[in-house]
């Protein structure tokens, strides 16, 4: 049986539509004399991320946790909280060429829809980098109160796309998150940069 062509798009914010340049926060670290890659290893410690994912904590409350691990029970927390906000300010940059993608794709009738697990910072962030009117649909985890790659945040950004699941495209630079979504029944493109487009637009034959 010949599979029907997707007629709805999900794609994941960072790594995908956004990016980040990893010499910022390297920059940071060596101002504040920091040990390389200490914030994110802090930061993206499971325990403390995945509260903040699904709604249980502020965006606010995270990086409060982040400083203090960072300080630990006997340094200075002000430099600490200075360092941590310092890298915080930096928010990305939007991919230009996926951008063009989502603005030819939404141009054809198709649908887009983003899929990110985020904090309750993301508006904020979509409008800051000019993404806020780009999009037909933002599913973010922690309002939602699930994370990708559950099957139940799948179902609710088909839900949100108005699309049966068979019939969303959905791209990850994640292979766990791509996996995820194939369990949940969504056709799934794991993205390595740019030179997926070719393949994406056939894919939707737009």
């Amino acid at each position: 049986m010949t599979r029907e062509r997707p007629t709805a798009l999900l794609v994941d914010l960072d790594g995908v539509l956004r990016r980040f340049d990893p010499a910022v926060a390297a920059g940071v670290e060596r101002r504040h004399g920091l040990t390389p890659g200490v914030l994110t290893d802090i930061a993206m410690h499971w325990g403390r991320l995945q509260p903040v994912l699904v709604g249980q904590v502020s965006h606010a409350d995270w990086l409060t946790s982040v400083a203090d691990a960072l300080a630990g029970p006997a340094g200075d927390r002000e430099q600490a909280r200075a360092a941590v906000d310092e890298w915080q300010a930096y928010r990305g940059e939007v991919d230009a060429e996926v951008l063009g993608f989502v603005r030819e794709v939404r141009a054809a009738g198709i649908p887009v829809g983003l899929a990110t697990n985020a904090t309750d910072l993301l508006d904020a962030d979509l409008a800051a980098l000019g993404l806020a009117d780009e999009l037909d649909v933002v599913v973010n985890s922690s309002i939602l109160g699930v994370h990708k790659p559950a099957k139940e945040y799948f179902r609710a950004a088909c839900q949100a796309l108005r699309t049966p699941p068979d019939r969303v495209l959905f791209v990850d630079d994640d292979d766990r998150m791509v996996s995820g979504a194939r369990v949940a029944g969504l056709p799934a493109y794991r993205w390595s940069g740019p030179a997926g487009l070719r393949y994406l637009r056939a894919a939707l034959a737009y």
